[in-house]
């Protein structure tokens, strides 16, 4: 079952839970992903994946749904929703209340940051230390800044919430609307003008705020190379076959965030792929092709 795509220092990753257990499958440049969407009786278009659970360090850990039930809300069954202590940090700042090794969790620093997709839409989000690379790197962002650095979640979350409420950065981006936006970026240039001029905006605006615990900061953030191809201009189209079902053979040239521009066999051109389209689902690993439509050409 694929848990989603994560990335790190050595760049992203499939997360899958196996027989064997929870497994990363390192995504890299020239590899071919050969599989099999499972679909049929009995299985059903997206499994639950479990549920989180912070040791009193406060260090994350996945637990796989202990039924293998269908997802009912989001990629979660009921009862795991219920056992998930990471959905208490959504509200935390305001209630206060979440399970201790959370609160050990939201004590450590965290960072504001302004991210521009390939649109020029932006927006203001958080990460923690730990996650302060990555976060934004599975956001799938082309350009971003630092802006501000607090001593806890809390305090990071009411900043983020004064700039959404007061400025115009939104704290959501539509997955659909990234993928959508990426395949005719904009100009490299052009993105990090309205990045650098929101963040600077942003830094000024919370830095008269009356609000303890964090000071501003003015740090880029890095993007991967693996992602430049994506992130730039190409000819490219749409993956026209769903990752709901079927069998599907890929080459992965590039990656940012969930998004993987691929070559299929036989057709000159590359495509955009959502891999976020393939959590919660099952598949099978072998020797499969992607049946693309006859008139591809008319795709480019």
């Amino acid at each position: 079952m694929v848990r989603g795509v994560s990335w790190s220092a050595e760049g992203p990753s499939l997360s899958l839970t196996t027989d064997d257990g929870d497994a990363q499958l390192p995504l890299v440049p020239g590899q071919w992903l050969k599989f099999e969407v499972l679909r049929g009786d009995g299985v059903p278009a997206r499994h639950c994946l479990g549920f989180a659970l912070v040791n009193v360090s406060g260090q994350p850990h996945h637990v796989p749904c202990p039924t293998g039930q269908p997802a009912e809300r989001g990629f979660q069954c009921g009862a795991c929703f219920g056992k998930d202590e990471m959905r208490y940090m959504h509200d935390f700042h305001r209630s206060g209340i979440a399970p201790p090794g959370l609160k050990t969790y939201l004590a450590q620093r965290h960072w504001l940051y302004i991210a521009t997709f390939a649109d020029g839409t932006t927006k203001v989000g958080t990460a923690s230390e730990p996650s302060k690379w990555r976060r934004l790197a599975e956001q799938g962002a082309l350009v971003a800044r630092y802006v501000a650095l607090a001593r806890d979640g809390s305090v990071v979350r009411h900043l983020e919430d004064s700039v959404s409420t007061n400025l115009p950065p939104t704290q959501f981006v539509r997955g659909a609307a990234k993928f959508a936006a990426l395949l005719h970026p904009r100009p490299p240039l052009h993105l990090e003008q309205t990045n650098k001029a929101m963040a600077s905006v942003v830094r000024d605006y919370v830095g008269g705020l009356a609000l303890e615990g964090f000071h501003t900061v003015d740090e880029q953030w890095e993007r991967s190379v693996f992602s430049d191809a994506v992130a730039g201009p190409s000819r490219r189209a749409a993956y026209p076959q769903p990752l709901d079902s079927g069998a599907h053979g890929i080459r992965l040239d590039s990656m940012l965030g969930l998004t993987a521009l691929v070559g299929v066999d036989d057709v000159d051109g590359e495509f955009l792929l959502d891999l976020g389209a393939l959590k919660g689902r099952k598949i099978r690993f072998g020797e499969y092709k992607s049946t693309l439509p006859a008139l591809q050409e008319s795709l480019f």
